[in-house]
């Protein structure tokens, strides 16, 4: 069985020194292996390409069956780590509380015990749909069920 600890020492590894890093790693029980990798100024092809390559010239195939896909984290997918929240003050997010309400908002501030949100209110004028900002509202990440950009275009 293929090891996630040996997995992302290799990952991460590859990863020393740039602004690349190590958001989630997921090994199936028929070794199906997928690292998702994030970075400060975004991820591409041969980025993933590096880190693949660093992987799988530690193994060898006639003793270890394996499938290794590396990714980017996705911008539909929820932060995982700090760094991520970081990377995203000024942009739009969705938070999702433990409870399952919602709120989106501009992220202003993060830490390792809170995210600070400022809100984002719609309202109907007529057919139109008007969008301001309210408060700014505090969130202890211990009740955050999960935090996704919102991609506008």
């Amino acid at each position: 069985m293929i090891n996630k600890d040996y997995i992302s020492k290799l990952a991460n590894e590859c990863l020393l020194g740039s602004e690349r890093f190590v958001v989630g790693i997921n090994i199936s029980s028929d070794n199906k292996i997928r690292v998702f990798i994030d970075g400060d100024r975004g991820v591409n092809i041969d980025h993933c390409v590096e880190v693949s390559r660093h992987i799988e010239k530690n193994f060898d195939r006639d003793k270890e069956d394996f499938e290794l896909n590396v990714s980017s984290a996705g911008v539909d997918q929820p932060f995982v780590l700090l760094r991520q929240y970081t990377n995203n003050i000024n942009n739009k997010v969705k938070v999702t509380y433990n409870n399952g309400d919602v709120i989106k908002g501009v992220l202003q501030n993060a830490d390792n015990n809170r995210i600070e949100i400022l809100e984002e209110i719609k309202s109907k004028y007529k057919k139109n749909t008007l969008t301001s900002f309210g408060n700014v509202i505090s969130i202890p990440m211990s009740n955050i069920k999960e935090t996704k950009r919102i991609i506008t275009f």
